[in-house]
């Protein structure tokens, strides 16, 4: 079921923004006076389609949907009547060109601002960043982080929850020098602490971050709490009601959910003895472990049933950013402007070698990740329509031929020359990007089955 809801989710996530990049085009050509012949959301056989008039532009909905195309009046493309000349894209003054190609990529951008505003008001959930046990020697340790240290902010930029921390020390890891670091601890005493970086591409590895540099985040010691129950769950039939906090498993004490969780997929098939609280009472009861294949092949242990911290410990680890509209609006346009300045510096750091391609993602692990936000509520998957739309656009904006930035080299050139490029050379130029993006695909897919598999 997880692979066939993250599949929608993808189809979902990258009709909405291409049609929101080939709308931007769309648009703009039409209030420029230029004759759009078809917008086609999808490709493919036409399954449904509109027009008003025979002269109007022709609206379709296209059997595969992962895309779509805006077709203008262009005499590169067919044969244009003389009276129709003044409407053809081709022939239309630079600036007006340029302004059409640009608004794809802008309407990206513009849908991530929107997107933000809706978040920001509604409200984003997340993790407190308070910090874990500090390891000896660590880069953590030497700049005197100390545990239940909570950051505030990362380079003078506010960090409410662990998202944020990561965006910013990711961002500071690819400057190379230390990261300043404010803190309040235990104590309610503020610090300002500098992380020192030793070497940054190793630190931009995925999943190597906050190992590299010995952050965790903090895991209270306390019993965790059964939370909703599957009702053919194992759980469920041993016994187990909502809010029992498991104590004892097989006489081992329990400090966290993630332990508990550690120690029965490590059980599957097997029966366990658990002591749980309930109304303050202390219960014994046997608990047979189900068996559960995951994603990756392997067989793990299953009760049916959701472990989580108390209501109060929930308090204290959870943090959300909620803001009124005018607030909320400035928030969509600082956090969308960082993403925007972030992608381009990874790919720049990327190509100087100084960020690990591994970061690089392909349509595996951006379909999964479109599944977990989508079953995760609205408030995420528009966070995730957010961030790939701001990739969208700065990704179309780079100077590689068939992308919307090869246009604007184009237009570059043609500016600098006096004339525009032949059609040789513009073929060239699309058989060169085509092929250095179907290098870039090859490679992403790669990371994306090594994650899988690797």
């Amino acid at each position: 079921m997880s692979i066939i809801i993250s599949i929608l989710a993808f189809i979902v996530a990258i009709g909405v923004l291409v049609t929101v990049h080939e709308f931007g085009h769309f648009i703009v050509a039409r209030r420029l006076g230029i004759r759009v012949l078809r917008f086609s959301i999808g490709f493919g056989r036409t399954l449904f389609s509109w027009r008003r008039r025979a002269a109007d532009t022709e609206y379709i909905i296209a059997a595969l949907p992962l895309g779509g195309y805006v077709k203008m009046l262009d005499e590169r493309e067919g044969e244009v009547a003389p009276e129709e000349r003044h409407l053809a894209f081709n022939l239309q003054p630079l600036w007006k060109r340029l302004l059409v190609v640009l608004a794809g990529p802008a309407f990206n951008l513009v849908f991530a601002v929107l997107a933000y505003w809706v978040i920001f008001m509604l409200g984003i959930p997340g993790i407190r960043p308070l910090v874990g046990a500090v390891p000896p020697g660590s880069p953590a340790a030497v700049a005197g982080f100390i545990r239940e240290d909570q950051i505030l902010a990362v380079n003078g930029s506010e960090t409410a929850t662990w998202d944020t921390v990561l965006l910013r020390l990711f961002a500071g890891v690819m400057q190379g020098g230390p990261v300043a670091v404010e803190v309040r601890g235990a104590d309610g005493q503020r610090r300002e602490l500098m992380l020192p970086i030793k070497d940054p591409r190793a630190l931009t590895e995925p999943g190597k971050l906050l190992p590299g540099l010995g952050l965790s985040q903090w895991q209270p010691e306390a019993p965790p709490v059964i939370g909703q129950l599957s009702a053919d769950g194992t759980a469920k039939k041993a016994g187990l009601e909502t809010g029992d906090a498991i104590l004892k498993v097989s006489d081992i004490p329990i400090r966290s959910p993630a332990q508990l969780v550690q120690i029965l997929q490590a059980s599957a098939g097997k029966t366990l003895a658990v002591t749980v609280q309930r109304d303050g009472h202390s219960l014994s009861l046997s608990l047979p472990v189900g068996r559960y294949r995951s994603e990756d092949g392997h067989v793990v242990g299953h009760i049916g049933a959701q472990v989580g911290y108390s209501q109060a410990v929930r308090e204290r680890l959870q943090a959300e950013q909620r803001y009124n509209p005018a607030a909320a609006l400035g928030h969509a346009l600082t956090r969308t402007g960082s993403l925007i300045w972030l992608t381009l510096d990874a790919a720049w750091n990327m190509v100087l070698g100084n960020v690990s391609w591994r970061n690089l993602s392909g349509p595996i692990d951006i379909a999964q990740y479109a599944g977990y936000t989508a079953q995760s509520g609205l408030v995420p998957f528009l966070a995730f329509l957010a961030i790939v739309s701001i990739s969208l656009g700065v990704l179309n904006l780079l100077p590689i031929p068939v992308l919307d930035g090869g246009h604007v080299l184009y237009f570059a050139v043609e500016a600098l020359k006096g004339s525009p490029l032949s059609a040789q050379a513009e073929m060239m130029g699309q058989r060169v990007g085509i092929t250095l993006l179907l290098v870039l695909m090859c490679f992403a897919v790669y990371n994306d089955l090594m994650r899988i598999f690797g």
